[in-house]
């Protein structure tokens, strides 16, 4: 089974939330719509599920333009962030609204139900209405029904948004496993960059209603196309500042400079944007070609058993990502190291040149 948009736009009164797209999307992994809140993610699965009008363009499933299907001709499912589930109905008939909708036996019903509910360990509570059940297992009850509709396609769109922390985890490594060998294509929209990575698969990243990159996620994440794509797959955000490059030596407004290596001291003299990740810029010296950086705290977080210290640099802000706890004091002068060997060089228009 395959997904295919082919120059697909959305437009509203004049508005474009999505730009002409072209991308195919397949079974066998997770497909991560990655993008911060307004990026389109939410946009484009609506297009894709046949919930919007198309503006240009078209949308094939294995092949057949599907343009112009309903979204119940599509054969898809829906999931959201919130608890879409019907109120007045027990779980059991929440989960068997598409099939009874699609006219099956009821035996096949039952089966399709029971398998599902062992599957989302939902079995004792099928007589319950949707109000009767903690948050967690209400998702539950809406990914239920679409593993019994057995859909072509299946959107998630933030699923676990709402749900606490330890049900955030639990779910989120079971995903993988309740979608595998069905057949179906699986899209699924996220704003954590984390999320992406802990699912794998592949990844479109998204900005202002463009897919800046699509790839495997991983591949994406180590080596992106673009300043824009860099700063979507970052989180906290990717550090980012102008420096001048004369020889081998890359040179900061602030004065810090630094030897670069490999390709990037390849690089014709001139002006570039450096970025490098929060966790590789860290109070701690952590080797010989550590690059010194002085800048004033500003903000400070722990998160866990890490440490995290906004700061100022001349007129740029960065973020430092730390393992441990590591003592700040807010305005003072601080003292990170910058691992030069983990920096990406991109040219004045965005695009990675190392």
């Amino acid at each position: 089974m395959t997904l295919e948009l082919k120059a697909a736009s959305k437009v509203t009164r004049g508005i474009t939330h999505i730009k002409p797209t072209s991308l195919v999307l397949e079974t066998g992994h997770f497909n991560v719509l990655l993008g911060q809140t307004g990026s389109g993610k939410t946009s484009l699965i609506k297009l894709m599920a046949g919930l919007d009008p198309l503006a240009s363009g078209q949308i094939f499933m294995d092949g057949v333009d599907v343009s112009k299907l309903s979204t119940q001709k599509r054969n898809i499912s829906l999931v959201h962030q919130f608890f879409v589930n019907y109120p007045q109905m027990s779980v059991y008939d929440n989960i068997a609204s598409p099939l009874r909708v699609a006219g099956m036996a009821k035996s096949e019903i039952d089966d399709r139900v029971a398998e599902a509910a062992k599957i989302l360990q939902l079995e004792p509570m099928l007589k319950r209405r949707p109000q009767e059940l903690s948050g967690g297992q209400q998702q539950r009850c809406a990914l239920a029904r679409a593993i019994a509709k057995e859909s072509r396609a299946v959107f998630l769109d933030e699923p676990l948004a709402n749900l606490d922390y330890k049900l955030r985890e639990e779910l989120r490594e079971q995903l993988p496993e309740l979608f595998a060998g069905r057949g179906a294509v699986v899209v699924y929209a996220t704003s954590e960059p984390e999320e992406a990575l802990l699912l794998g698969g592949k990844t479109a990243l998204m900005d202002d209603g463009v897919v800046t990159q699509f790839g495997t996620t991983a591949a994406i994440y180590r080596k992106p196309e673009n300043l824009t794509a860099a700063r979507v797959f970052s989180d906290p955000p990717i550090n980012s500042a102008e420096i001048v490059k004369a020889g081998s030596e890359a040179r900061l407004k602030t004065g810090v400079s630094w030897t670069m290596s490999g390709v990037a001291a390849d690089l014709p003299d001139g002006v570039y944007t450096v970025a490098v990740r929060p966790h590789h810029v860290t109070p701690v010296q952590a080797g010989p070609g550590a690059v010194a950086l002085n800048g004033t705290v500003q903000v400070t977080e722990l998160s866990g058993s890490e440490s995290s210290a906004h700061f100022q640099m001349g007129d740029d802000g960065w973020v430092s990502l730390a393992h441990g706890v590591h003592p700040y004091e807010i305005g003072e002068e601080h003292a990170f190291y910058m691992d030069a060997s983990q920096c990406f060089y991109f040219t004045p228009d965005g695009k990675l040149v190392a």
